[in-house]
């Protein structure tokens, strides 16, 4: 009575109960991983896409001695020390109950050995995985990224945001460059199956499917070819180089050397490539462009000079006779001008020319600190520019405030002195200063600088294009504006500070060279650079628009410890302005010479280049 009663009970009254757990047992959610969008330039070279192979996984949860199952597949298909480093590591982050790769990559012949064997090792699978590679290698490595195995803090991430769901079955996420700031759009929607299961665990049959949506292309404003022409020039120089259409602030070359090979990340970095990576004294791994800051030296003159101008300071004819120095009212101490015999009678148009110090040490004193970065705040200096890749540094542009605040300590008359030569503690990164100059080249109109340009719906087939967006804009003067463009005209003329950059060009170049020090000297020492540690040496900056009269390429480029602007940097900006405007490719000679100028300091620079 009592069985019959509990029958009844069980089959009859909790029968809704009971059918819907049998249905779950015997019914499998598979996720199916959706296709990751393409990345392209702006001609449709390809930067990144998928590809299938196939992977031996294992889910250490079925799996009673682990070390013996994976020395016995040892026997069918070859299983390095690198693929059980990476095993251990994976499972590590992963769960027991996860598949784990432990060799990717199978050949057919070795799929096929293994699938014979399959039945000797239950808890191995052999599956077909979409891979992440870059063609293009090194190519643009820091503005394309790269993917990564998801880890614990993905996980939070997507978590946080609502987005785990749409994670069943995938690996990878972006970590890095556009990769990382787009993953929305590349990684596309997670389809899943409903298959019928047996009580083995092994599919019978596909009930229902809902497909996966593939993410969506994205297309850069860059250009591939002139990204190979610009990191070529560097040659084996650390530095960085950006490159801005003002008009409409889409980045076309991105620059940050040395660079890495973005495929060592894909499947988890060994620690034999990691070390050399990141413990490189050149640090390639740091992307310069967005993350390295740098004092922009005397490439800062021009904006001081535009502040001196809107103020007042300095309106036309204003002159100033040049002795060598400046000093403070009260003081005995000389702000020494790079030429120490002066430049003479100069006024704002000579003094950005030939880059007189003397004249801005005047300049920046009557502005004050407040007033002069407060103006070219507006240029982008001291603050981020809503890029779209993830980490970027705002630079520092000093006040009183910020000094007492970081050092408890009143702020000096000399410290405006310097910021008026880009010394001191003012440091711009090169997007940066690549955006000032494009802002300057566009009278004023800041648009936000962006590397896509469109992102393609796979499903539609639509684009959507990536709409110019003003983000500041400031009211100044004709007259004033076209006193520092002129300015900027003649420092590639005979005479200037980069007078061999505008040499023989067919078009305008409005430029400004910069030197920043890396380590200071004493008042009265002469700077050698051969005299001191490679690293220890000045930077060699330099900005540039062209052509001049309607601008349509901006950039700047800072060459680490180059040495001068005018030779070192110069000679990368030329080349990647004559491939813009007019499609020319260097010439071997013109590799071997910048080789040369990159490679140490030029012997036969004019001397204002010399000591800018």
């Amino acid at each position: 009575a009592a069985l019959a009663f509990r029958f009844s009970y069980l089959q009859i009254k909790q029968y809704n109960h009971y059918q819907t757990l049998a249905e779950n047992n015997r019914i499998s959610l598979v996720p199916i991983i959706p296709n990751r969008g393409l990345i392209m330039d702006k001609n449709g070279v390809i930067l990144a896409h998928n590809f299938f192979a196939y992977t031996l996984e294992i889910t250490p949860a079925k799996i009673d001695n682990l070390e013996e199952t994976i020395t016995e597949i040892g026997k069918l298909v070859e299983i390095s020390s690198l693929d059980r480093k990476r095993f251990k590591k994976f499972r590590e982050q992963s769960h027991n109950f996860e598949s784990i790769p432990i060799r990717t990559h199978l050949n057919e012949f070795e799929a096929a050995k293994f699938a014979v064997n399959h039945y000797r090792f239950p808890g191995v699978e052999i599956k077909s995985r979409l891979f992440r590679h870059y063609p293009l290698g090194k190519l643009g490595s820091h503005m394309v990224g790269y993917i990564g195995r998801i880890n614990d803090r993905d996980l939070t991430n997507l978590e946080a945001s609502g987005e785990l769901s749409n994670y069943k079955g995938s690996d990878h996420i972006g970590k890095s460059g556009l990769e990382q700031f787009y993953e929305k759009h590349l990684h596309g929607i997670t389809g899943f199956q409903q298959v019928e299961i047996d009580a083995d665990g092994h599919a019978v049959r596909v009930l229902s499917s809902n497909p996966p949506i593939p993410g969506n292309n994205i297309v850069l404003s860059a250009d591939s070819k002139l990204q190979e022409i610009a990191e070529t020039a560097f040659g084996d120089r650390r530095g960085a180089l950006v490159a801005i259409d003002p008009k409409t602030g889409e980045v076309l070359s991105y620059v940050s050397q040395p660079t890495f090979d973005p495929n060592l990340f894909v499947d988890g970095i060994d620690s034999e490539n990691w070390k050399a990576l990141n413990e490189s004294l050149d640090k390639p791994l740091i992307n310069r462009p967005l993350r390295g800051v740098y004092p922009p030296g005397s490439t800062f003159k021009p904006f001081v000079a535009l502040a001196g101008l809107e103020a007042g300071k300095r309106e036309p004819p204003y002159t100033i006779h040049d002795p060598g120095f400046f000093t403070l009212p009260g003081s005995s101490h000389r702000y020494r001008d790079w030429k120490p015999s002066g430049h003479g009678s100069v006024d704002m148009q000579k003094a950005i020319t030939i880059s007189c110090d003397t004249f801005f040490y005047g300049l920046a004193m009557e502005l004050g600190i407040e007033n002069l970065t407060g103006f070219v705040r507006h240029f982008g200096f001291g603050k981020k520019s809503d890029f779209d890749i993830k980490g970027e540094i705002e630079g520092l542009l000093p006040t009183p405030d910020w000094k007492k605040r970081r050092f408890k300590q009143p702020w000096y008359p000399g410290e405006t002195v310097i910021v008026g030569i880009g010394q001191g503690y003012t440091l711009v990164t090169p997007l940066q200063l690549a955006q000032a100059t494009a802002i300057l080249a566009n009278n004023g109109v800041a648009m936000r600088p962006h590397l896509v340009s469109q992102i393609q719906n796979t499903q539609t087939g639509k684009n959507q294009m990536i709409t110019p967006f003003i983000q500041d804009k400031v009211e100044l003067n004709p007259n004033n504006i076209a006193i520092v463009k002129q300015g900027m005209i003649d420092v590639t003329m005979p005479g200037g500070t980069a007078a061999s950059v505008g040499a023989n060009a067919e078009y305008a170049i409005a430029a400004k060279t910069g030197t920043a020090q890396v380590i200071g000297i004493k008042q009265n020492e002469k700077y050698n650079e051969h005299g001191i540690d490679e690293r220890h040496r000045d930077h060699a900056l330099f900005i540039a628009y062209a052509p001049a009269e309607d601008p349509k390429i901006a950039l700047a480029v800072i060459v680490e410890n180059g040495g001068h602007g005018g030779s070192a940097a110069g000679p990368i900006a030329r080349k990647v302005m004559d491939y813009y405007l007019q499609g020319k490719l260097p010439t071997t000679e013109t590799v071997k010479e910048n080789k040369k100028l990159t490679g140490s300091a030029a012997t036969n620079a004019p001397e204002e280049e010399l000591h800018d």
